[in-house]
């Protein structure tokens, strides 16, 4: 085979792929290009809940409608697709979906055990042209020549006489359609995986400590091995449930805007639906295959906030003598009351909170990140901040008795709270017990949170410390 007759061969191979492969001449197709919307509400677990609207031409009568441009994570079961203009005059026979695309590899599974062309470019410009048996794909291309020798990954190009039947060129869903119109507006919608979105908070505090401007931004990533090109996007937040397959089927820097006593919530418009949260982009989005794309949710200036100081140790030895010195870490938390009272009063979808702070040069630091859950309106969110460097505590068991038996038991602990920071501070003391307890003797008030629960509020002077004691008896 000469040069012209090899460009000539991959001509009339592109032409063929060009025509997607799969289709015959009876056929009706539809591409993007016939797209009049499409819409894509995203949930957060991966999931992505798609509606194309396309103008298509039909035959009258019985038909395949080759749907092209769909997602690869698609959902085969979920496929819907209805007439807009005339509901009765469409009717769906049979469905399917057809992902058998054309690649280099899937086109040599085809040709196995066939005889092909090796096309070769000598170094003084001359061509060659040897025929050859593909007997072998793995690990490589494995070739038996025409005297009987095996040629394994030879030098040059294949050439293959034609394209496979049944493989196509991009995903498509097939319908076997009864046509009483030529003409005919449908909407197909179908559910995908490989696209789903999260939401990432960026909170920047007040030199004080008391304040904080907030801005929430939208991260979608799609891999759903489609372009949803100008796009109406709704995103779901809440946990919805899902059936988790028995089988696997082989497809697998901070903005400020808004006022202290308003929430700024210029692109998304929330409502409440069924038992979760919609938010409606109040425009169009392309989002592309394999992209990332970030979009403003919300923005708010001087929320006020709350930082606490708590020790929380990990528990107490209520029924044996312990001779330990705990240095358990003082945990520092901001909370913030998501109220209208307080600039905010939206609910917030989970995601991961991410704390800066300007230092005296007045550059943006990062002083922390938290991952919050799902927050009504009117509830608190609290993240942690990370561990005080500058507050001290110690904590250590004084006395230890076995009583009645060795049924119940007495012990006695001493806290020390240092702070060497140049303000007062409240530090939460926080004791973990269990079994039938009471507390007997203590040195300062303490608040019963739950059964098994409770805490010490005790306030630290600037440069100066605090102790706390307390006996509780526990009842094996």
């Amino acid at each position: 085979m000469n040069t012209s007759a090899y460009y000539a061969a991959v001509a009339t191979l592109v032409a063929t792929l060009a025509t997607g492969g799969g289709a015959t001449a009876a056929d009706s197709r539809s591409t993007t290009a016939d797209q009049k919307s499409i819409s894509i509400t995203i949930y957060n677990d991966n999931l992505g809940l798609v509606k194309d609207v396309r103008a298509v031409t039909l035959a009258t009568g019985a038909q395949n409608l080759w749907f092209e441009g769909v997602a690869a994570q698609i959902d085969p079961t979920s496929v819907h697709i209805v007439s807009l203009d005339a509901p009765s005059a469409l009717s769906v026979l049979e469905q399917n979906f057809e992902y058998d695309l054309i690649s280099p590899s899937r086109l040599m599974e085809k040709y196995l055990g066939q005889t092909v062309e090796l096309f070769k470019e000598r170094e003084d410009g001359s061509t060659e042209t040897v025929r050859a048996k593909l007997i072998g794909n793995q690990e490589g291309w494995v070739y038996e020549m025409e005297d009987g020798r095996i040629a394994i990954n030879p030098s040059g190009r294949i050439i293959l006489p034609s394209l496979p039947e049944g493989l196509i060129s991009r995903p498509s869903l097939v319908w076997l359609l009864d046509s009483k119109r030529p003409r005919q507006t449908v909407e197909a919608s179908y559910l995908t995986g490989g696209i789903g979105w999260k939401a990432d908070y960026v909170l920047v505090l007040s030199s004080d400590d008391k304040n904080i401007d907030l801005t929430g931004w939208v991260t979608i990533e799609n891999h759903s091995g489609a372009t949803y090109e100008n796009a109406g996007l709704k995103l779901v937040a809440g946990d919805v449930n899902r059936v988790r397959p028995e089988f696997k089927t082989g497809t697998d820097m901070h903005v400020r805007g808004g006022r202290a006593e308003e929430l700024s919530m210029a692109q998304f418009a929330e409502e409440s639906f069924f038992e979760y949260h919609l938010y409606t982009l109040e425009r169009k989005a392309t989002i592309k295959d394999n992209q990332t794309k970030q979009i403003t949710l919300l923005s708010a200036e001087n929320v006020g906030v709350k930082k606490s100081f708590v020790v929380e140790p990990q528990g107490g030895y209520w029924y044996a003598r312990n001779e330990i010195l705990e240095k358990p870490k003082v945990g520092v938390y901001l909370a913030l009351d998501n109220t209208k009272k307080n600039g905010m009063g939206m609910p917030l979808p989970k995601g991961v909170v991410r704390v800066y702070k300007k230092d005296s040069k007045d550059a943006l630091q990062f002083t922390g990140e938290d991952r919050i859950d799902h927050t009504p309106e009117n509830e608190t969110v609290r993240v942690k901040m990370g561990d005080a460097f500058d507050v001290v505590a110690e904590r250590k068991q004084t006395s230890f008795e076995v009583l009645s038996s060795g049924h119940l038991y007495r012990s006695s602990y001493q806290i020390d709270v240092r702070n060497h920071k140049d303000e007062a501070i409240t530090v939460a003391l926080v004791e973990n017990l269990n079994g039938d307890w009471s507390i007997t003797q203590a040195s300062h008030e303490y608040e019963k949170e739950t059964a098994t629960r409770v805490r010490f509020a005790v306030p630290v002077a600037a440069k100066g410390s605090a102790r706390v004691t307390f006996t509780v008896e526990v009842r094996s």
